[in-house]
């Protein structure tokens, strides 16, 4: 949705700060490499959220565990989990049921530097990720590595990182919605790879296009 970054929203964002779902390119080179919006970084011991109306963000909920989330953890702006994404878990785990979960597609980012806030942008390669279901809807966690990390840079697949760093990731999604006394509804049915990973972005793009359409006209004319 190039169109959103017009002269007139240029100007815009001098004075308003842009929305990280919407005002935020994905970029010209995706799905290969992205844009992600930041929310949680592995120092936080509380969940933090964009709220989706004023595009900042806020505290959701403090974390019930120890666990905390082991690696940047935000989104892909410009993306939308809906029906294009819903049929793709669908056929890939063979439930119909399945549904998206109406966000912007969940992104986790692997780097060695030590990143002590979120609300920040930054340019990742994904790298495959986990098919996670939360309930009947479909909830996929794209796993990436931050673009010329020193440590994590030189992965070009799922496969190449260390089963240690997969598991963790994997505990921290099962676990993280976790309530005394109720039972969890989430699941992780797959890992995928680079070329899974790539095609859930392309869809979660076309989802975006599909339900925001006419959005860059709206931005063009405020």
């Amino acid at each position: 949705m190039s169109k959103i970054m017009d002269p007139i929203g240029r100007l815009m964002g001098l004075r308003y700060k842009s929305h990280p779902w919407h005002g935020v390119e994905i970029g010209s080179n995706a799905p290969e490499v992205v844009t992600c919006y930041i929310e949680m970084v592995p120092t936080d011991t509380v969940k933090y959220e964009v709220d989706k109306v004023t595009g900042y963000l806020r505290l959701d909920r403090p974390q019930k565990y120890s666990n905390v989330v082991p690696a940047l953890y935000g989104f892909i702006p410009q993306t939308f989990c809906a029906d294009r994404v819903a049929a793709y878990c669908s056929e890939k785990t063979g439930r119909p049921e399945i549904k998206g979960d109406r966000d912007p597609l969940d992104i986790c980012v692997l780097t060695e530097k030590d990143i002590t806030h979120g609300d920040i942008l930054v340019l990742a390669r994904p790298i495959g990720g986990f098919r996670m279901i939360d309930g009947n809807e479909s909830d996929d966690k794209i796993v990436a590595v931050l673009d010329n990390d020193a440590v994590y840079g030189g992965y070009k697949n799922i496969g190449d990182c260390p089963p240690l760093v997969v598991d963790r990731l994997k505990h921290y999604f099962l676990t993280y919605k976790d309530l005394p006394g109720k039972e969890s509804k989430v699941e992780i049915t797959h890992v995928f790879d680079i070329d899974e990973a790539h095609e859930i972005i392309r869809r979660s793009m076309d989802d975006y296009h599909h339900k925001f359409d006419n959005l860059d006209t709206f931005l063009s004319e405020v």
